[in-house]
């Protein structure tokens, strides 16, 4: 019999993670965060780039604000659960502040 046919399969191998409904609602609405934040670099891009006079570097910030939000939404732990709170409160903050911004 060979080596491979005593190994555990992979998934064996993976350690389960349960949770609670109000850590899957905070991750969830963590998410939901990022992803409004996202939207609303997307509206100011929009917003910019339909002006007479577009300003390359307001798109190139907002694009790059928004390649972050996506490198945020990847890297965020749910088990960390101070991240996960830390991370809606600073993206809800961020979306309001682009709205604002956009507004004016």
């Amino acid at each position: 019999m060979s080596d491979v046919s005593r190994e555990e399969p992979v998934l064996s191998q993976v350690e389960g993670f349960t949770w609670s409904t109000e850590e899957s609602a905070a991750y969830e609405a963590a998410i939901d965060a990022i992803n409004v934040a996202v939207g609303a670099y997307t509206a100011l891009i929009a917003a910019e780039e339909a002006k007479p006079a577009p300003d390359p570097a307001v798109i190139a910030a907002a694009r790059s604000g928004r390649a972050a939000c996506a490198r945020w939404r990847e890297q965020l732990n749910p088990a960390d659960h101070a991240a996960v709170a830390a991370i809606r409160r600073r993206f809800a903050q961020l979306a309001r502040d682009l709205r604002q911004h956009a507004d004016e």
